[in-house]
């Protein structure tokens, strides 16, 4: 066994490392607006040489070719200070008479708090059943019993554990268990606390007095087959005619397979255009809608710090290092917004068949040909379209909508795939509910339209846009 020994060796490689302030520039571009806007009020609170400027928030457009801070471009802070002075003063001056003339009295805090109290909140579902047990009329112990039980009822309505599973856990006896989840299960929404699809629709049955009925029989014993159409199985199974079969397949249809959705708060989500397009004397116009970003600056207030005898050496380090660090702060917004801008600009350039005359006209381009044009990466194409939206004169969309891949049309024109996706829905709209198109029709209809494509993509197609086969499309 050779001896081991312990040596240094030095060696050269080559390894790319970001640096922190490109890699906050590049999350920059990455953020949606609402993301950034909060990211920029954080560094508000950590950095003091940062302040919001008073000056109104109207949207700008931006110049290709101008940046208010240019990469090379160093700071000079007596220069920049001695700029600022007059808008900080009047900033301070502004800011002290309102908070004297509405932030310090009790009636404003009172009138504050009173907003907040009247916002509507949503019931959630444990909430709802929870307000029902109080009066199920039940002892302590079984009302603990059964605020476990309701803990373990999803959003949907569902029990997520087994009563075995839970008397394991919880040290119950499972009967009883059973007999607390029947006290459950009667509370609203009807079918709640089922542990599947089969029990929460045959407790919507039960509550309905459907206890002998056809419907029953076929939860019971067929429901697949009702699923899956194969009503003439289960009308032999249950020697009844197919009409009856398809009448209580109506009925069964009609219930909530998920109960718990009733008090789910919907949340609403809510999306801001970072960019405007508008059509002014034939042109469009792209204006970036900064209405929701914080105009920053850097705060008078350390210009008098640099300036006093008194300051510390170490202080004006510190006060250097953030205001560096607020100026580059400001300069990477300026980049995101102007990237951006570059990247609109040349998609409102390549599709405006579509924004003269809507998705029939949409043309097929990639983020690598827009990036070619713009003169960035790839990446910063997909950083800087990820959760930003435009507003169009056709409507609203994700930045990233415009980008899709096509073919070729037999008159020779570039047909996006998304176009040929709304094509597939409009057929399938039309269509006669007695007679759905199969894929071969739909495939014969495009093709007289002058679009030329596989079966097999018609189907891919129309999985992504959960399109159900011909078959199940049929109605009964």
């Amino acid at each position: 066994m050779g001896q081991q020994t312990l040596s240094l060796s030095q060696q050269q490689r080559m390894q790319m490392i970001l640096a922190p302030q490109l890699r906050q520039s590049l999350e920059m571009l990455q953020l949606p607006i609402l993301e950034l806007r909060t990211v920029i009020q954080q560094e508000l609170e950590q950095n003091p040489t940062l302040e919001e400027s008073p000056g109104d928030n109207e949207q700008i457009e931006i110049e290709s070719g101008s940046s208010e801070l240019e990469d090379n471009k160093e700071l000079d802070f007596d220069k920049d200070f001695e700029a600022m002075a007059q808008l900080d003063d009047e900033w301070r001056d502004y800011f002290f008479q309102d908070q004297n003339n509405y932030g310090s009295t009790s009636e404003s805090a009172e009138k504050h708090q009173f907003l907040l109290d009247s916002l509507p909140q949503q019931e959630s579902l444990q909430e709802h059943l929870m307000g029902q047990l109080t009066f199920a009329g039940l002892s302590e112990d079984d009302e603990k019993i059964a605020e476990m039980i309701i803990g373990s009822i999803d959003e949907d309505g569902y029990l997520t554990l087994s009563i075995e599973d839970l008397s394991e856990t919880a040290g119950f006896d499972v009967e009883h268990l059973r007999d607390i989840l029947s006290i459950v299960q009667e509370f609203h929404p009807t079918g709640v606390g089922a542990k599947d699809l089969r029990e929460c629709l045959l407790l919507q049955l039960e509550r309905l007095g459907q206890v002998d009925s056809l419907a029953r029989k076929i939860v019971e014993g067929h429901l697949k087959d009702i699923g899956a159409r194969k009503f003439s199985t289960a009308s032999k199974a249950l020697k009844v005619s197919v009409e009856d079969i398809q009448e209580a397949a109506r009925f069964i249809a009609s219930l909530d397979p998920k109960p718990g959705r009733i008090c789910t708060a919907e949340v609403s989500s809510y999306v801001f255009p970072e960019v405007v397009v508008q059509k002014i004397e034939g042109e469009y116009l792209i204006m970036m809608d900064d209405d929701q970003l914080p105009h920053l600056r850097i705060s008078n207030h350390y210009r008098q710090l640099m300036r006093e005898a008194t300051t510390t050496r170490d202080v004006k380090n510190y006060i250097q290092e953030r205001v560096r660090a607020g100026a580059f702060l400001i300069k990477s917004i300026h980049q995101r917004q102007k990237t951006i801008y570059k990247i609109a600009a040349e998609i409102v350039r390549v599709q405006k068949a579509f924004l003269d005359q809507g998705i029939a006209h949409l043309k097929p381009v990639t983020m690598s040909q827009v990036a070619d044009a713009v003169g960035v990466h790839e990446t910063t194409v997909s950083r800087a379209v990820n959760g930003k939206y435009m507003r169009t004169p056709q409507g609203m969309y994700e930045m990233k909508y415009f980008f899709t891949t096509g073919l070729k049309a037999a008159d020779g024109r570039d047909v996006s795939n998304r176009t040929v996706k709304d094509m597939i829905l409009t057929l399938v709209a039309a269509e006669d509910p007695a007679n759905p198109h199969s894929d071969q029709e739909l495939l014969e209809d495009l093709k007289e339209q002058g679009i030329n494509i596989a079966r097999r993509t018609i189907a891919k197609y129309r999985l992504v846009l959960r399109i159900p086969p011909s078959h199940l499309r049929k109605a009964f």
